[in-house]
């Protein structure tokens, strides 16, 4: 059976728009650093990836690459994505319940309804607009990242995390790896994720280029829309012809250390 292993993609996604680039803002991670890869916190991972071979030296079965995506200040990816619209559902219903509440003080002269309802419209926050055609999953309702609305151009906000919309390069291009998006009813990930198979039969040190979107908040004609912009990342994996070991132990195929009889 592959082993599945990950790849953590961790962008400081105010630190890459402020500087229109990925270098010095992204950091990578993965599970394989016992197994010997290198560059592990850094910008300069190369993945080790170990055969699975049986006891007689023959190819296994080809190893399972993940990759899940992160940024630094925001909304932890460890919350559901349905997090952002239900706080923005919340908002707004709470916001109508309040509507109705300065409509009956309304005939009072004594009310200043006009300041409740700038009180009111800065609880609702701003809306943001998608441009057509974007692939993006920004969400309307722009929050800050403790999930609060956001009102004017000069607020902190939570940045939509990044994606993954693209993997290339030479892995690919030499079918090391064959990359595609998935989907699954993964509440965390949103469903979408991308996943590689790769071809453990020829080792060698192959580069890769990760297609990494990300969202901008823009004012055009006094209108917020989330821009979306596109960039690059090279990594890279390193294929042996060692055998893949026991996740648990490090140890070579066999089996768990588990007690013949279980502890009283």
């Amino acid at each position: 059976m592959a082993q599945q292993q990950a790849i953590i993609v961790m962008v400081d996604i105010a630190g890459a728009l402020q500087d229109r680039k990925l270098k010095g803002n992204i950091y990578l991670f993965d599970n394989m650093k016992f197994l010997g890869s290198t560059g592990d916190g850094t910008e300069d991972l190369v993945t080790a990836i170990p055969g699975t071979y049986w006891s007689d030296g023959s190819q296994g079965t080809e190893q399972v690459l993940n990759w899940a995506l992160a940024s630094l200040g925001s909304i932890p990816p460890t919350v559901p994505r349905s997090y952002h619209s239900d706080r923005a559902e919340a908002i707004d219903r709470e916001a109508l319940e309040a509507i109705g509440t300065v409509a009956d003080r309304a005939p009072d002269p004594s009310v200043d309804t006009t300041a409740d309802l700038e009180h009111l419209r800065r609880r609702v926050g701003t809306h943001a607009r998608r441009p057509r055609g974007s692939r993006g999953l920004a969400s309307a309702k722009v929050l800050d990242v403790t999930g609060n609305p956001v009102t004017g151009e000069d607020a902190a906000y939570n940045y939509p995390p990044p994606i993954i919309t693209d993997l290339t390069g030479e892995a690919v291009d030499e079918k090391i790896i064959y990359p595609a998006q998935y989907g699954s009813p993964d509440m965390v990930s949103d469903g979408w994720y991308w996943s590689a198979t790769v071809d453990t039969a020829r080792p060698g040190t192959y580069s890769y280029t990760m297609h990494i979107q990300l969202h901008e908040l823009v004012y055009r004609n006094g209108e917020p829309v989330w821009e979306s912009v596109d960039m690059t990342w090279p990594s890279a994996i390193r294929v042996t012809a060692e055998p893949k070991r026991n996740a648990f132990t490090g140890a070579g195929l066999g089996y768990l250390p588990m007690p013949a009889v279980p502890p009283s």
